[in-house]
């Protein structure tokens, strides 16, 4: 609790009313609504198997946190909008966050120490082991001893996806993309982008829909696919493992038309769909279309777009000619020429929906970045080292696999089926509630004007349907 020298504060009267306020209401937390992460967790287990991707060479003995109560507190911590570890400080007291993150004793009434009583949850001197420890640290090292395993989190995170498929999806598109994370400081990777302009880190982004199956955190003096192929490569086999069969498909902008990603993608059954960037060659390919699509603007004063496509080669870079779509396009500002390659025949997808119906949807990845790096902290990487600045990224991106499982499994078929995760908090986990502990319940009593009530029974009923999921 917190503790005041003053016992009551008084505040202007309401008509005849005083209005008069005391910290003397018990232990009241305002994130109830993290409750219905709980059935999440169980169903999908991605806590319980991140966890596994830790080593922990503490001796138990000594151990009053363990790493999966470290790393429940860190995810939920962020999925409730506590971007930092200095939260953890203060969040330690909520005894609903101590229920979340598995502990036994809610109200720490039975800590060693005694400046620790009252406290159930880690501070962050005790979490920040989860970043700082070095790979190479055994049960010998003095200090920081839980060793985050990286390939296991890589490939935690395509089997999050091929554990949410029902069946065997007929295609899976895996869409790339990079996007700058600014630096305030003199991290260790930090450099200019002139694009950006400004210091920054470049993180490479692999999204299959709403699934995120790969993080990557990268400098910024790079080309934008640095490493993409790598991770392609990883990915495609993971699924293919389970999938034989399965038709995979690249998407991404021009920043990702690299040959040797092409040709790897053309050698190995795996589709693409890149941008490509306008040069003179390629204008002169669409000068005609262009004139046609200016008569069309003139004639309805509307946006008029003309599809042509042709073989082309780039003079050295490229080891073949491919198809390239060309979206003709005038504007009232005029011009605006945009182009595509592909590996897809014209007998598979014409140049119109292949554009407009299925290069363009690869905008939704945008979205999704936006919500991790906005609403889940991606974009915290303000330690001083690189490895510990990824795995927050690590961390912000189970926080994001645990909500999207949310909006995946329980607000289907709701008006928020489609809810960017800062919606998600704040309408339906964002409660205010009283929590009471006995001997046999731990009784949590919401808010009786939360104004959402009937979609959180809808949501409860949801998730109460669904099998846990077999260890």
């Amino acid at each position: 609790m917190t503790e005041c020298t003053q016992s009551s504060f008084s505040f202007p009267p309401h008509f005849s009313r005083q209005v008069v306020a005391r910290f003397d209401g018990g232990p009241i937390t305002s994130d109830a609504g993290a409750l219905l992460l709980r059935p999440v967790e169980q169903r999908t287990g991605i806590l319980r198997q991140f966890t596994a991707c830790f080593r922990d060479y503490r001796k138990p003995e000594l151990v009053e946190h363990t790493a999966g109560e470290l790393v429940r507190q860190r995810v939920y911590g962020l999925a409730l909008g506590y971007e930092d570890l200095n939260d953890h400080d203060q969040l330690r007291q909520d005894p609903l966050l101590a229920l979340l993150s598995g502990k036994s004793d809610l109200e720490g009434a039975h800590r060693r120490r005694e400046q620790d009583r009252g406290k159930a949850g880690a501070g962050k001197s005790t979490l920040n082991r989860l970043e700082l420890t070095q790979p190479q640290a055994t049960e010998r090292t003095r200090y920081k001893k839980i060793v985050l395993d990286d390939q296991a989190v890589d490939r935690l995170l395509v089997d999050l996806y091929i554990q949410a498929q029902p069946r065997q999806p007929q295609r899976i598109v895996l869409d790339l993309d990079a996007t700058d994370d600014r630096l305030h400081g003199e991290q260790e990777g930090r450099f200019f982008h002139g694009y950006y302009g400004g210091y920054c880190y470049l993180p490479l982004y692999i999204f299959i829909g709403e699934h995120l199956v790969c993080a990557r955190l990268r400098p910024s003096n790079i080309d934008a696919s640095a490493g993409a192929l790598e991770e392609t490569q990883r990915i495609v086999a993971q699924l293919r493992r389970v999938w034989p069969e399965v038709e995979i498909v690249l998407r991404g902008d021009s920043g990702f038309c690299r040959d040797p990603i092409m040709d790897w993608c053309e050698q190995n059954r795996v589709g693409y769909v890149f941008g490509l960037a306008k040069n003179e060659r390629l204008l002169k390919k669409v000068r005609q279309p262009m004139r046609q699509a200016q008569r069309q603007w003139k004639q309805t004063g509307k946006p008029a777009r003309v599809f042509t496509e042709f073989r082309y080669r780039t003079r050295e870079s490229w080891s073949r000619a491919r198809r390239v779509i060309a979206k003709a396009e005038y504007l009232d500002k005029g011009e605006n020429p945009r182009f595509v390659v592909t590996s897809f025949h014209p007998e598979q997808m014409e140049a119109r929906p292949l554009y407009e119906e299925f290069y363009c949807a690869r905008g939704d990845m945008e979205n999704r970045i936006k919500e991790q790096q906005l609403a889940l902290f991606a974009d915290r990487t303000s330690t001083s080292w690189m490895r510990s600045n990824q795995i927050r990224l690590v961390f912000s991106s189970i926080a994001y696999c645990l909500l999207q499982a949310l909006r995946r499994l329980g607000l289907a078929g709701t008006d928020m089926a489609k809810a960017q995760c800062q919606t998600i908090r704040l309408r339906l986990l964002k409660i205010g509630a009283q929590v009471r502990i006995t001997a046999r319940k731990v009784w949590i009593s919401l808010a009786a004007g939360y104004p959402w009530a009937s979609l959180f029974a809808q949501v409860h009923q949801c998730l109460e349907q669904l099998p846990s999921r077999r260890c």
